[in-house]
């Protein structure tokens, strides 16, 4: 074992009785940021420390077990704004509970952590110049921040870093030497599960809800009234393999397999990354150069960075693959255990969440076997 995957195999052990014996003054002594190792030093307080809720905080000694310590930190730091005790205990044991890993835990803390009433920043900051260079920092809203990203990629080149090509289209904009940024226009696609498109189809639809791909929902009733013409797509899924519609004999997935990937993973499938589908490049989980074929239960999305570093050759396994289970794409890790990077895809939204498939043993390197 090389000393970075010490490190991992350390990251993913169980980390909470490291904190029974954490010393704050020894912790910075030997170079740890002052920064983390305070907020370590917050966490032993409220997992060892004097407290009036004894038995909730042995019930979440119990259950941290199976988090590593950033991800103890993250609860904290998304309940530290509520007041009462006795609530940030509850959604500390709630939060707790929550299995995925670290990006799941902010998923499931956006959803049951009382939203701050306080009014957003929205602002442009500008830094102090450096060697002829300045940074500008613009709090905004997620959508115009995800418009002007979409508006940025256009036309960039894929061999190339993207970052200086966004850049100077950015300035273009700016200057009025192209056209300017437009909200992108919602295109809701109707995800319907075979079964109750079945029903729909027979008359017997009428308390069938299905989900679209914007948050709304409508009745099999209204779907079957509504008459949608270009407005609105329509796409069926099955509860075990996924997305249907199936093609073999090309390269490149098209646009409909390019949609309906997107919809089973809205963003790429690597754990913790945040691009969206649809800035992403189609990935064959079984590689094209082994025999796999673009058909929907081979393709997954990934962005340009994790789809050159997934390991398409399982003994080169260093860095991670991505695996389809259940017609769902997983992150399978060097270790053999698997994580998702969402929640919100089209099976989620109709099937219910997946549970985490047991871990596998890991892989040993070609190179190592004798």
């Amino acid at each position: 074992m090389n000393p970075f995957d010490a490190y991992i195999e350390a990251l993913c052990a169980t980390s909470v009785e490291t904190l029974r014996h954490f010393d704050l003054d020894v912790a910075v002594a030997a170079g740890m940021a002052p920064e983390r190792a305070r907020a370590w030093a917050g966490l032993q307080e409220v997992y060892f420390g004097a407290t009036k809720y004894t038995r909730k905080q042995a019930s979440a000694v119990v259950k941290a077990r199976g988090h590593s310590v950033d991800e103890l930190a993250l609860i904290e730091r998304r309940i530290s704004g509520v007041k009462d005790a006795g609530e940030r205990w509850r959604l500390r044991l709630a939060l707790l509970d929550v299995r995925g890993g670290y990006r799941a835990i902010e998923r499931a803390a956006r959803d049951i952590v009382p939203a701050d009433d306080a009014p957003k920043r929205k602002q442009v900051a500008f830094s102090k110049p450096n060697n002829g260079r300045a940074r500008i920092t613009i709090d905004t809203t997620d959508r115009n921040a995800a418009d002007l990203e979409h508006r940025l990629m256009q036309g960039t080149d894929p061999a190339l870093p993207a970052a200086p090509q966004m850049e100077e289209a950015f300035w273009r904009i700016v200057r009025g030497e192209t056209g300017g940024v437009v909200p992108a226009a919602p295109r809701p696609i109707v995800m319907v599960p075979i079964d109750a498109h079945a029903r729909i189809l027979a008359g017997d639809g009428d308390d069938v809800i299905l989900t679209l791909t914007d948050g709304t929902t409508m009745t099999g009733a209204e779907y079957m009234a509504a008459e949608f013409g270009d407005a609105l797509e329509v796409a069926a899924f099955h509860p075990a393999t996924g997305a249907v519609n199936l093609y073999a004999t090309e390269r490149f997935a098209n646009q409909k397999q390019r949609d309906l990937a997107s919809m089973v993973s809205p963003v790429c499938a690597f754990p913790g990354c945040r691009h969206g589908a649809y800035g992403s490049e189609i990935h064959h989980v079984e590689a094209w150069k082994h025999g796999g074929y673009t058909n929907m239960d081979n393709l997954v999305p990934l962005c340009r960075y994790h789809n050159r570093v997934n390991a398409d050759d399982p003994w080169r396994n260093s860095r991670g693959r991505i695996a389809m289970i259940r017609g769902a794409p997983w992150w399978l890790s060097p270790r053999g255990h698997y994580l998702r990077n969402t929640d919100r895809g089209a099976l989620d939204q109709l099937f219910g969440p997946q549970p985490t498939p047991p871990p596998e043993p890991a892989h040993t390197p070609r190179h190592a076997r004798r």
